[in-house]
């Protein structure tokens, strides 16, 4: 990698940190291609990304963000994974690494919060931002349909009878 490459990645890296909502650090036990690539098949599933970076050039990358006290946990074989749901990337991570014992849970950051493996683990069973939406609409439209209910409920009560007395009429 020679210096232009470096400072692009150092670059595309530090614009990722500033618009992103968590970030995961992780450590690569000797997973296989195969391993990776179903990493990174579940990361894009779960609308987040899994990126192996240098070290030092992510450390660098780290300067001016929130994420700024990640560094202590760039040490070794890393990768760094991240959303803007804070909690995507967190719980495909963990999914994952129940599955795999060559992936490890470092630690990781929500904005300027450092988490250790058990703060991304308490994190990654928070419900998405998908399924908060999804609880929140049914939420607001269940009195809705409630209401409707007991609003029509009268009338069809009352256009029972009538067709009760009209049967009767007829008989």
């Amino acid at each position: 990698m020679d210096r232009s490459q470096k400072a692009e990645s150092v670059a595309s890296l530090n614009a990722v940190f500033n618009e992103v909502g968590v970030v995961v650090v992780t450590r690569n036990l000797g997973m296989s291609v195969g391993q990776s690539t179903g990493l990174r098949t579940k990361m894009r599933e779960a609308g987040a990304t899994y990126k192996v970076a240098k070290n030092s050039l992510a450390t660098i990358a780290l300067n001016d963000t929130p994420y700024k006290g990640l560094e202590t946990y760039l040490e070794g074989p890393t990768g760094l994974a991240w959303s803007t749901d804070p909690v995507a990337a967190a719980k495909a991570v963990v999914d994952f690494a129940k599955t795999n014992d060559k992936l490890e849970i470092v630690g990781g950051s929500m904005g300027g919060q450092l988490l250790d493996e058990a703060g991304i683990k308490a994190l990654a069973s928070l419900p998405s931002l998908d399924e908060l939406r999804a609880k929140l609409i049914g939420l607001v439209n269940a009195p809705a349909t409630k209401v409707v209910q007991l609003v029509n409920a009268p009338a069809s009560k009352l256009a029972r009878v009538f067709g009760a007395y009209a049967a009767k009429d007829a008989a």
